[in-house]
């Protein structure tokens, strides 16, 4: 996803998310990197059936260089929105805090997701619960930088 200075980003449709991204952008991350005790970064995909440009916050985890991300949508019975549009058009924007950048999104293979799961849920323990709560995996993604 080259530069899109120009091209209208869609917020959340979610109303607290929403202003919670609208709080993090108008701060440069200064307020709503950190949500809950937990750090947040704004995810921009590209709709998989719009091409319109999408963004949400998420708590995220790191691995390295690399940012994770769990598309868990609470437990619920389908993928969240965000996780479908990068899965069919990986390259992404971020922003965390201040720092913007180009990415690049994968979902974690078979080998590799145990490891950041349990990373993910030291963050997060409620990502363990929520996959009590529904029959799909869910998955963890991998972000690095384009």
């Amino acid at each position: 996803m080259a530069s899109h200075e120009q091209e209208e980003i869609l917020d959340s449709p979610t109303g607290w998310v929403a202003k919670h991204v609208r709080r993090y952008v108008d701060t440069d991350g200064r307020s709503g990197h950190r949500w809950n005790g937990r750090e947040t970064l704004l995810l921009t995909t590209r709709g998989r059936k719009s091409g319109k440009l999408r963004r949400t916050a998420l708590l995220y985890g790191r691995d390295g260089d690399r940012y994770l991300l769990v598309a868990s949508n609470g437990g619920a019975r389908n993928h969240p929105s965000w996780y479908l549009n990068l899965a069919a058009q990986p390259e992404v924007q971020v922003q965390v805090g201040a720092d913007k950048f180009a990415a690049r999104a994968r979902t974690a293979g078979e080998e590799e997701k145990p490891h950041l799961w349990r990373l993910m849920v030291a963050i997060w323990p409620y990502y363990d619960r929520y996959q009590k709560r529904t029959s799909r995996d869910i998955p963890v993604v991998i972000v690095e930088r384009a």
